[in-house]
């Protein structure tokens, strides 16, 4: 059943009635689905008032920045369930979210709910509950859509949770020398962000760093693969290229329609962030280039993160949305590097369907179990376990889902718990210490996380190479 509100082509868009329901109050639940890996996701209890940003920053960089979400009504972001309390579960989905994804809110009225969008919406009703009914939507998506089987995902070791944006080279080589010595199954070692110059300069290194095609090849020598991290949808203002290419970045448009500054994309690395241009022809083809060189460089795992700056709006070369520039940007990204594995992370989660290998479908997790802002959207374990969970319905069917990396080290907060999280998601499984500062259960927990996913990868007949399917 299609329900229409008015479509545009992004920014602010007037919200209408497109339904109503009458519901249990006592026993009501409604499932909110957040824009994007890091945005909160749940199922609340009718009245329960839902998880928002506790800052315009958080608001920019985890949150949808064109449809704020109101304090005293639930919205999800192209998704949104009702259970109605005697057995029925009623979904409103974007009808196709690789064109628009309508915010779909719901007002409560007593027993009445008043349901809104702001833009093409689906109505599907099923019983068996809230899970069920995304899991059978999932499944109806991924046919719909013709979205690919699931490739089988390496198992990683990822350089962040121990080193930060510190992480040298020497360190690599030592966790490098750590896998064989300690026998891990590890198939990648995957730099995250620190190897490179600038946010946005990709190809070239900080100094920390020699030659990546150098240690590419050393990694390769050791029967392991290489993976990379890139933000590269967003620029930073400190970066080479956003001094020598401004006409590449995102703008924002004043009341008239005048094209004004580049558009604020959040804050970090001490500097302000903008957006790249997906539809720019010089942002394509540096794109291009950054992905072919590292592939022909010999890696073939990315991880492409803060990739919600490839949907914002504002005006852009080619005059399309936020999510089909966005779409555009992936699709390039996807081609330039062939057969190798995509991982998306920090990302817009209904426009990415089809077109990324594994899906990070929550914030960051962190060695502390909460973070100290109290905003859900924030790197911590229990920002991490509430929205992993909520969108467990998609490992499988949309991607594999990446509950992020096992952090087992002693001064993990409730390390057991997180490592139950990260072993029950079945999904892709890195781990992120370094391995020589392991206790004894840290070491006996991520050897035998990393082999169980190994066990998959072999009962399903696939070695250590990119490719193969669930």
């Amino acid at each position: 059943m299609s329900l229409n509100a008015p479509e545009s082509s992004g920014g602010v868009r007037p919200f209408c009635v497109i339904d109503e329901l009458v519901v249990d109050v006592s026993s009501a639940s409604v499932y909110e689905h957040g824009w994007q890996s890091w945005s909160p996701t749940t199922t609340y209890s009718l009245g329960e008032s839902p998880h928002r940003p506790v800052s315009e920053h958080y608001r920019v960089i985890a949150y949808r920045g064109s449809q704020v979400a109101p304090t005293n009504a639930y919205q999800g972001e192209g998704l949104l369930a009702v259970d109605v309390g005697d057995g029925r579960t009623v979904l409103y989905v974007a009808a196709d979210p690789r064109v628009d994804v309508a915010s779909i809110r719901i007002a409560t009225q007593g027993d009445r709910l008043v349901v809104l969008a702001d833009g093409p919406v689906v109505r599907r009703e099923g019983d068996g509950g809230i899970d069920a009914a995304l899991v059978a939507w999932a499944g109806d998506v991924a046919l719909e859509q013709s979205v690919p089987d699931s490739r089988v995902a390496p198992t990683l070791w990822c350089s962040w949770y121990e080193y930060w944006t510190e992480v040298t080279e020497a360190d690599v080589i030592e966790n490098l020398e750590a896998m064989d010595s300690l026998e891990l199954p590890i198939d990648v070692l995957q730099l995250d962000d620190g190897y490179q110059a600038g946010m946005g300069d990709w190809l070239s290194l900080s100094d920390r760093f020699e030659s990546l095609p150098t240690l590419v090849s050393r990694i390769a020598s050791h029967g392991r693969r290489t993976g990379i991290w890139t933000a590269p949808f967003l620029v930073g203002s400190a970066s080479r290229v956003a001094a020598e290419h401004p006409d590449w970045l995102v703008r924002s448009l004043d009341s008239t329609g005048a094209e004004g500054s580049p558009v604020n994309a959040g804050h970090n690395w001490d500097q302000h962030l903008y957006a790249m241009d997906t539809t720019h022809p010089g942002a394509r083809d540096y794109l291009r280039e950054v992905f072919t060189t590292f592939t022909d460089w010999g890696i073939d795992f990315f991880k492409i993160d803060f990739i919600y700056a490839g949907a914002v709006h504002g005006r852009r070369h080619d005059d399309v949305s936020g999510v089909q520039a966005y779409r555009s940007g992936l699709e390039l990204i996807r081609e330039s590097i062939g057969e190798g594995y995509l991982l998306g992370c920090g990302a817009p989660i209904l426009p990415s369907i089809g077109l990324v290998d594994a899906m990070r479908v929550s914030p960051d997790t962190d060695p502390e179990f909460d973070h100290e802002s109290g905003d859900l959207s924030q790197p911590a374990q229990r920002s991490a376990l509430l929205t992993g969970r909520a969108r467990q319905f998609m490992n499988g069917r949309f991607w594999l889902n990446d509950p992020d990396c096992l952090i087992a080290r002693p001064e993990v907060e409730r390390r057991m718990k997180w490592a139950a999280h990260v072993k029950a998601t079945k999904g892709l499984v890195g781990c992120s210490d370094r391995l020589l500062g392991l206790d004894d259960w840290g070491l006996e927990t991520t050897r035998t996380i990393l082999a169980e996913a190994k066990e998959r990868q072999v009962r399903l007949g696939y070695g250590l190479g990119p490719g193969g399917v669930l």
